[in-house]
């Protein structure tokens, strides 16, 4: 894989020892040449009627709040590439708008963005620090997910989540790095009775272009049922996989973005990583 910079996103205040190990991780397997970590808030919103109460100073506690979680953010990063100095660099930003779209932007820098999962709180923290699936929507740039604890890269099994679609062509495209340093990899498509043959033409395909650019694999049609995640997600624990490589399927609307159930319940929450590409 060529030396290219990467991006970490390290959301202040939490804990995120696990997410800067396995981004050095990635760093040490990649042979990066910059790891640039960011880190953006955006201040409380607060929608009351013309008779509600703020009470004094309440803005400038939660400014103040943010610059310390900003500045912790930073030192945890730093602390983790320590010796690395010349390696790193460090950006945030108090945002008026949303956060995603901030780290979005400043993806123009580099060639991969590596960020913890979606996590399963309100709508009030997604509105106030990041929406993972509007970030992999707005980057331009593929997306490695780390799950929950996750400290290291494990590529000992990787498990493609085929649709026949462009998100898959991307993902898949933009995985060759990865897969080139794997193990084992699998190319997964979940079809309906009716389609079993057309699928496994279809991964028959792309097991052929994966051949073409030296890369082994193997193809594996499953049958679909109520849920193609609950599928899927059987067939990450059967495989034992590592890395799970998919596309984001979505569109706006009025600026909120909607995720096909694969993409949010698999992708955004992963066991072990996902890189996930729109």
């Amino acid at each position: 894989m060529l030396p290219a910079p990467l991006m970490v996103h390290v959301p202040p205040g939490d804990d995120t020892s696990s997410l800067l190990q396995f981004a050095k991780d990635v760093a040490s397997w990649t042979n990066a040449r910059k790891i640039i970590g960011i880190a953006a808030l955006r201040p409380l919103q607060i929608y009351a009627g013309p008779n509600a109460y703020v009470p004094q100073g309440f803005f400038q506690q939660d400014w103040e709040v943010m610059e310390r979680e900003l500045a912790l953010a930073e030192k945890q990063f730093r602390g983790a590439f320590d010796g690395m100095s010349g390696k790193i660099e460090w950006r945030s930003a108090i945002v008026p708008g949303l956060a995603s779209d901030y780290v979005a932007e400043q993806m123009r820098a580099a060639d991969l963005l590596i960020t913890p999962g979606s996590p399963r709180g309100n709508v009030f923290d997604s509105a106030r620090y990041m929406d993972v699936a509007d970030l992999i929507l707005k980057a331009g740039r593929p997306v490695l997910v780390a799950g929950v604890g996750v400290s290291n890269l494990d590529l000992a099994n990787v498990m493609i989540c085929w649709k026949d679609r462009r998100e898959s062509r991307r993902a898949v495209e933009d995985s060759v790095p990865f897969l080139r340093m794997a193990s084992k990899i699998t190319v997964v498509e979940v079809a309906g009775r009716d389609e079993l043959s057309e699928a496994e033409a279809r991964l028959k395909d792309v097991v052929a272009w994966l051949a073409a650019h030296d890369i082994a694999a193997t193809a594996r049609v499953e049958r679909g049922g109520d849920e193609d995640s609950v599928v899927l997600s059987g067939l990450v624990e059967d495989l034992k996989a590592g890395m799970v490589v998919g596309g984001a399927y979505g569109h706006s609307r009025l600026r909120e973005w909607v995720l096909g159930g694969v993409t949010r319940d698999l992708l955004l929450r992963p066991a072990g990583c996902s890189l996930v590409s729109h």
